[in-house]
């Protein structure tokens, strides 16, 4: 193969860098088009794992994610596997006695979303896109070198072998490498947090709800999984984290359910422990000529909504009514008209839900009596507010 040639089968429509959740669910979107898309991933995904524990890492599916999981044939794959849902919510401030209680009965709703493991999205994802003859996955595959040029785009990875296609998706996660090749700025900063993440069982069952305690230095919550156990997210100072992190399995355990008052009882078995930094970005653009940013790579906020997986699928839902519009009218996907309809149809529902949850965090880590009053009162008057509470049940089911 010359310098500047191709082969035939790298020669595409789509390239998706990034084959998590969110680059695999828009790959999924657009196959029902004859559009030929080359999914790239730094990993390729888990097909087993032991059954004697959960995956560390969880994300909470609202029901509009659930619907276009089912739309795309996924959930089936999901739902063969484990899943919890959650039916209620209580959420509670430990500066005082505020506290507030959702429960989807009150709408006549089954739940109000799912507790799912990332690797079994993820698994279910990939069988989908094992069945699709026009997404072609390449993984595990290191990038080297992209070049963006008026009418291709061109991606070199470490082997030497080249990716083109007419249009780039960047759904490389957070620190995309994608992003920043081509030179996209980001506004936002590092917050004074960091999550640490296991799963636990507890002596009291969690009664398919989603609890939340909310701490000066952050919010630590208890996500239903199977058999009675949770996921946990604990929000925490970055040397608090570490402590957490380095105490053993005892010590840990009872931590946490002092952090947690013990509405659960004893903590009886803990799950392996990680803890990452949080983060707070959006990026100035989320589109140029060529290139498309979904997920991560265009923005991330604090966890304490789990609502940054559901972002990235509604990016990844848009972009691809977006593309496969575009193709039905024999529009070249890469043009940057095309794309921009993306950027504008996406970029004010994620600034809200962004800086919603950015107000959130500084409301709630506030140390100000006034501001712990104000809070207190707010979710005591949220619990009575009938109209008020629905809405906000309303907007956790994703509409």
């Amino acid at each position: 193969m010359t310098k500047n040639s191709v082969k035939a089968e790298n020669n595409v429509d789509v390239v998706i860098v990034g084959a998590g959740m969110v680059g695999a669910t828009l790959a999924c979107a657009l196959a029902p088009s004859n559009l030929h898309i080359a999914l790239l991933g730094a990993h390729c995904p888990q097909p087993s794992w032991a059954d004697d524990g959960y995956d560390i890492r969880v994300s909470a599916i609202t029901r509009t994610s659930q619907a276009l999981l089912q739309d795309l044939q996924i959930w089936p794959y999901i739902e063969a596997q484990r899943l919890s849902p959650y039916r209620e919510m209580h959420v509670w401030d430990a500066s005082g006695h505020g506290e507030v209680h959702f429960d989807s009965a009150e709408l006549g709703e089954p739940d109000l979303g799912h507790i799912i493991e990332n690797r079994v999205i993820l698994k279910a994802l990939h069988q989908r896109l094992a069945l699709l003859d026009n997404v072609r996955l390449l993984c595990p595959v290191v990038t080297k070198k992209l070049d963006i040029g008026e009418d291709r785009t061109r991606l070199t990875l470490a082997d030497e072998t080249q990716i083109q296609g007419k249009l780039m998706v960047a759904a490389d996660g957070g620190r995309s490498w994608v992003r920043q090749q081509a030179g996209m700025g980001v506004h936002g900063w590092d917050y004074d947090q960091s999550a640490l993440v296991t799963w636990v069982k507890t002596e009291r069952h969690h009664q398919e709800a989603a609890w939340q305690r909310f701490q000066p230095d952050g919010p630590l919550a208890f996500l239903p999984l199977t058999e009675g156990h949770s996921a946990i997210v604990w929000s925490t100072g970055h040397e608090h984290a570490k402590a957490l992190l380095a105490l053993d399995k005892a010590a840990f355990a009872e931590e946490l359910a002092t952090s947690f008052e013990d509405r659960l009882g004893k903590i009886e078995k803990i799950g392996p422990r990680a803890v990452f930094p949080l983060r707070y970005f959006e990026t100035l653009h989320y589109v140029q000529p060529r290139l498309a940013l979904v997920g991560d790579a265009a923005h991330m906020m604090h966890p304490l909504a789990g609502q940054g997986v559901n972002l990235g699928m509604a990016d990844a839902a848009s972009l691809a009514e977006v593309l496969l519009d575009a193709h039905h009218k024999h529009r070249d996907p890469g043009r940057y008209s095309v794309l921009r309809r993306y950027e504008r149809w996406r970029r004010a529902d994620n600034r809200a839900m962004l800086c919603s949850m950015d107000a959130f965090k500084l409301l709630f880590s506030s140390r100000s009596q006034a501001i712990r009053w104000l809070r207190n009162t707010g979710l005591n008057m949220t619990d009575r507010i009938t109209p008020l509470k629905h809405a906000l049940m309303q907007r956790a089911l994703g509409g």
